[in-house]
């Protein structure tokens, strides 16, 4: 079995490593809450390494999935980063939703020292990462993707290799943006429909029966009349993703005004303190505005 590494054991990565450890693989686990690496270690053939360049020297093959992108230079180049200890021709495959240019950067680095980079942020949430059935938007060396894909394989379904580094996650941050702008979209519509009368239940109901019937309302459209906003993704998470596509955006000149708006509801929800909880969670600025709830009648 292939000697694995895996850094960031947070809602994703825990259950994404988990697969690995199933699936019988030497797996190097890292995480700044050692209590999670320590029981997930339990799982399988799972060694707890102290730092993120201890997992390098036990790994030809290291998937990171971190919060953001300072988190993720950290534990690539920080003191003790991977970059310290990574074994020429290891492939380093980074889950995160960071800045892609960034992303870029820190591939330069490895590519000095001998080491592939691919940026391969998922998406599939904690549903996908539970099911193994995540979608990986890759970006880097194509030969190098081919060598890791077996073990991106064991943790999702859907894989498409996008073109050279950064392009993996310019894609992601991308399909993030239009999946906030509908879910912006869908919860105008359901706050108006309530206002005016219309029972929540009925107004989803003819959405899901209509030209308007999205996948994404029809998933997060329970957790809404539910009233339960536990986080599969969380409202910041979202945040920052529509602001990279948005600095993108303003780095090719391309119009966004919707987006825009999107990124301000977003961080209205922060801002209300509910950036934890699940980005559905941001039909309560608009309940709040009009005071109007949407729930089970």
């Amino acid at each position: 079995m292939a000697q694995l590494g895996f850094l960031g054991l947070g809602i994703m990565g825990y259950r994404m490593a988990g697969h690995l450890l199933r699936a019988g693989h030497d797996v190097a686990l890292w995480s700044h809450t050692v209590g999670k690496a320590e029981k997930l270690s339990k799982e399988g053939k799972g060694t707890v390494c102290a730092s993120p360049r201890e997992v390098a020297e036990r790994a030809d093959f290291i998937f990171l999935c971190v919060g953001d992108t300072a988190m993720a230079e950290d534990v690539c180049l920080g003191p003790n980063g991977l970059i310290h200890a990574a074994r020429k021709g290891a492939v380093i495959s980074d889950c995160s939703s960071i800045a892609p240019d960034a992303s870029v950067e820190i591939g330069k680095a490895f590519a000095a020292k001998g080491v592939d980079f691919l940026d391969s942020p998922v998406t599939g949430s904690t549903g996908g990462a539970d099911k193994a059935t995540l979608t990986f938007m890759i970006g880097g060396d194509q030969a190098a993707y081919e060598r890791a894909k077996p073990y991106m394989e064991i943790m999702g379904k859907a894989f498409y290799y996008c073109g050279g580094p950064g392009l993996g996650l310019r894609a992601k941050v991308v399909q993030n943006m239009i999946g906030a702008g509908i879910y912006q979209a869908f919860s105008e519509g359901l706050v108006l429909a309530a206002k005016a009368g219309v029972k929540p239940e009925m107004m989803i109901d003819i959405i899901e029966n209509s030209a308007a019937k999205s996948g994404l309302a029809s998933y997060k459209a329970p957790f809404i009349l539910n009233r339960d906003f536990t986080t599969n993704f969380s409202a910041k998470w979202m945040h920052k993703d529509v602001g990279f596509a948005l600095q993108m955006a303003r780095d090719l000149n391309v119009p966004a005004p919707a987006s825009s708006v999107t990124e301000n509801m977003l961080r209205a929800t922060v801002a209300k303190g509910w950036g934890d909880d699940d980005f559905c969670s941001a039909i309560r600025v608009l309940e709040d505005w009009t005071g109007t709830v949407i729930k089970k009648s």
